[in-house]
């Protein structure tokens, strides 16, 4: 007779009530099965079925067999540790046989361990007296849906009545996405208008084309995981013209023919439908019969010699006319060429004119800016006017002999455009941006500079020893266009900063320069992994530090601000800031700015919506192209949070007086997809709405104008003003022109004198007990994140008083940082009070 293992428990003892038999000790007994169900292979009640794990949830997998003694799941041909599973023991009343059932979770980690074409999959194996049982498979796959739709539907117009078939193929998923349409947001459901039909492959038929059909469709994919939408595709009906039935022939006329008409009514065009092709009236000779009695061929005679003789005095009258046209035009020569008596003074063109007296007043004055101003002992400080020079082309410091310096304010080429087009023609520079106004350069040596763009936010700090003593370098500084220069981006990555390049590569610098460079961020690096990434020599972009990760031994380092970028630099090159969002929660700054047309004398008016990102390059960019274009701001810029849902971004106007004004937009917003926005690859989006005023005697134009991300953050702006006034051009307030110079050398670059920079630095480089030193000017200028960084160099107060000039060059305050040294307790301090007087 087969024995089983059991356990005496509250469970148990419905079991030997039931007819088991179970003897042994108190805590294990052995049960014997009744005889009648000794022949019994065990059989599922329950079998594992497919799961799917959505992001990191574990599925749970169940089997129930009854009569089973034991019962294990075995996942990819291994069996699954037995601590896994959890069992729970039952009797059914009507048979009395016991019933196991087992459950064990599966992780996403355990499925991503399987490599390979093989899927994961578990399966019960169960066992009773007499054998073993094997439940069918289950297969647990992670379910996903990628972004990309592999076909999105295309806008189309076409005629009424006429079968419209939008494509539609969606995003690759697990399970497979279900498909549904949209109209203008709204659900399209076949069941309730069959004139709609939705295909096996999730195409969409209209089958005949109605006005009422216009619209925006969407193409929407779903599953367990996530809801993507398409591109909407806009569908516009019009409807062609229709001639009407041919009226009746009228009577004979009096010129022996009759004639008939039709109307282009059946249907009107419309929508841009196409007008009726064809004649609208037709025209038929009447029969001999028809036509009533004519005059006489004596009167015909009469009637063409009259013709005849009229046409001889047109004829003749038009040989007159020429003839004194003629006349007169030889009489006006005569007259021109007598005048020449009375130009007494009149001189050949080959012959020069006599120099005049006071010839010395047109003569060109000297070049100015090229002199020399000879430095010698003591550097000023940079507000002393008289010291402070423009970083040009030419040798910056020419040394002398006795130590002291000469400062070139000269040019060696008053053309920055053969300059960039010089580095272009080298190998490495065949990508260097051309465009004169977004660069900048100049010549410096150890006593640094600084290159800036204006109206960009991007500048290069040189500090001072940056450069090796006995060294003088041509540094330049250029933002490139995204269409010049694309970086490949792929999945959640996005541009989060201009390309920049400062170069030439391959210069040796004593110590790390400063680029400092907007980012569109949120600036949260719990949302972001962001990287700079540098191209190299062959072209290609590779990753040279992660945010949050820098390392000190590395030769780049780098400070996120709310706004700006400080990157720390050991090395020259091409450089930029690519974000990858770890979540929906991960937003990118997007600037609004509208504009309209200055000038305005038609009917219709254009209001322009730019969604850009929020760096100060792309909205100088936008500017210069709408100034070119004659445009105006209408209101002032707004950002909006742009979050990583995948949902679109729309625009729509509201609020329009009715009685003068309306909108040529057929549907209720626009929209821009997502990806157009996320990847950054287009540099300044917009839409454009179209508005009619009813008269051109009005002007002033009142309404409401909406941005928004679908399920997300949204703007508006509030209009009010007078199409006819150009109260805010271009030029206006919201564009601040930089009026600093593009290229600062020496002591001009920077608000802390050489002199008291250097007794700063051996004052707080060294350790102090009480820790009033270099450790604590960072705390108090909020930078301790950076602690370890600055310990690494040689100089840490160096390297914090090169950050603090870089942040603060357009409106630091020199006394504040004078109070912090005064806090810290040191007397230097008090030099930057007299800086003025006595340096």
């Amino acid at each position: 007779m087969p024995f089983v293992r059991c356990t005496f428990s509250a469970t148990l003892l419905v079991l030997v009530l039931e007819g088991f038999t179970c003897t042994g000790s108190e805590h294990t007994a052995t049960a014997t099965l009744p005889a009648a169900f000794m022949d019994l292979l065990p059989h599922f009640l329950i079998e594992p079925q497919d799961e799917f794990i959505v992001k990191n949830k574990p599925v749970t997998l169940t089997c129930r067999s009854t009569p089973a003694t034991q019962i294990y799941f075995k996942c990819n041909g291994e069996w699954v540790h037995q601590d896994d599973h959890l069992i729970e023991r039952t009797v059914d009343p009507a048979t009395a046989l016991p019933i196991m059932k087992v459950t064990i979770d599966i992780t996403r980690q355990q499925v991503e361990k399987i490599f390979g074409l093989d899927e994961y999959w578990c399966q019960c194996v169960a066992w009773s007296t007499t054998g073993t049982q094997k439940s069918q498979k289950a297969y647990i796959r992670i379910a996903y849906l990628r972004k990309n739709f592999e076909e999105e539907p295309q806008g189309k117009e076409v005629a009424l009545d006429q079968e419209v078939l939008l494509r539609c193929h969606p995003p690759e998923g697990v399970p497979e996405a279900e498909v549904e349409w949209q109209r203008n947001e709204d659900v399209l459901n076949p069941a309730s208008d069959p004139n709609f039909f939705i295909t096996a492959d999730h195409n969409l038929v209209i089958k005949k084309a109605r006005l009422a059909d216009t619209g925006n469709y969407t193409c929407v994919a779903k599953n367990i995981v996530a809801r993507r939408k398409s591109n909407s595709a806009t569908v516009l009906v019009y409807v062609d013209g229709g001639w009407s039935e041919w009226s009746k022939w009228s009577a004979c006329g009096a010129d022996c023919s009759m004639w008939r008409s039709r109307e282009c009514t059946q249907p009107s065009p419309g929508t841009g439908g196409k007008e009726c092709q064809g004649l609208d009236l037709q025209s038929l000779n009447c029969t001999s019969e028809q036509c009533p009695q004519t005059v006489s061929g004596a009167e015909d005679v009469a009637l063409y010699v009259g013709m005849v003789a009229v046409a001889l005095c047109l004829t003749l009258l038009l040989i007159v006319v020429v003839m004194v046209y003629r006349r007169k035009k030889e009489g006006l020569d005569a007259d021109v060429a007598d005048s020449s008596i009375l130009t007494t003074g009149f001189q050949p063109m080959g012959i020069k004119p006599s120099k005049p007296e006071n010839s010395h007043l047109l003569t060109i004055q000297p070049d100015l800016t090229t002199t020399t101003t000879s430095y010698q002992g003591t550097l000023r400080s940079r507000h002393d006017a008289t010291g402070k020079f423009s970083m040009t082309n030419g040798p910056l410091l020419d040394p002398l002999p006795n130590g002291s310096h000469t400062l070139h304010n000269g040019k060696l080429n008053s053309d920055p455009s053969e300059f960039v087009s010089r580095l272009s023609t080298q190998s490495y520079f065949k990508t260097l941006s051309r465009d004169v106004a977004n660069t900048s350069y100049g010549t410096f040596n150890f006593l640094g500079g600084r290159l800036t763009i204006p109206n960009t936010g991007i500048s290069l700090l040189i500090p001072p020893e940056a450069i090796p003593r006995g060294k003088i370098y041509e540094i330049y500084l250029t933002v490139q266009r995204k269409e010049d220069l694309r970086l490949p981006l792929a999945g959640c990555q996005t541009l989060l900063s201009p390309v920049v390049s400062c170069g030439p590569p391959g210069v040796v610098l004593s110590r790390p320069v400063i680029l400092s460079m907007d980012h569109c961020s949120d600036a949260c690096l719990d949302n972001w992994a962001i990287r700079l990434k540098k191209q190299n020599y062959e072209g290609a972009w590779e990753d040279v530090l992660l945010m949050g990760e820098e390392l000190v031994s590395e030769p780049y380092y780098c400070q996120l601000e709310a706004e700006t970028c400080r990157l720390f630099s050991e090395q020259l090159g091409t450089l930029a800031l690519v974000g990858e969002s770890l979540h929906m929660g991960a937003a990118k700054r997007l600037r609004l700015v509208l504009f309209s047309d200055a000038y305005c004398s038609t009917l219709e008016y254009n209001i322009r919506v730019y969604c850009m990102d929020d760096t100060q390059d792309v909205f100088k960019e936008v500017m210069q192209m709408e100034r070119q274009l004659g445009g105006r701001l209408i209101d002032e810029p707004h950002v909006l949070l742009f979050k990583d849902s995948y949902h679109n971004l729309r625009l729509s106007i509201h609020d329009m007086p009715q009685a003068h004004w309306r909108s040529k937009l057929l549907a209720g917003y626009q929209e821009i997809p997502f990806y157009h926005i996320w990847n950054g690859s287009q540099r300044y989006l917009h839409c454009t709405f179209t508005l009619e005023r009813l008269s051109l005697s009005t002007c002033e134009l009142t309404c409401q104008l909406c941005v928004w991300q679908v399920e997300g953050e949204g703007q508006s702006f509030s209009l009010d003003f007078n199409i006819a006034k150009d109260t805010r051009a271009v030029d206006s307030e919201f564009l601040l022109m930089d009026s600093n110079a593009t290229a600062l050398a020496g002591p001009s670059a920077f608000q802390i004198p050489y002199l008291i920079r250097q007794k700063i630095c051996s004052s707080l480089d060294a350790p102090c007990p009480n820790g009033a030193d270099w450790r604590m000017l960072a705390q108090r200028l909020k930078l301790e994140r950076h602690m370890s960084f600055f310990a690494s160099k040689a100089s840490p107060t160096s390297v914090i008083l090169d950050l603090w000039e870089a942040q603060h060059f357009h409106s630091g305050n020199i006394n504040q940082l004078a109070t912090v040294m005064a806090d810290i307790g040191k007397q230097e301090a008090m030099i930057f009070l007299v800086s003025d007087g006595e340096c």
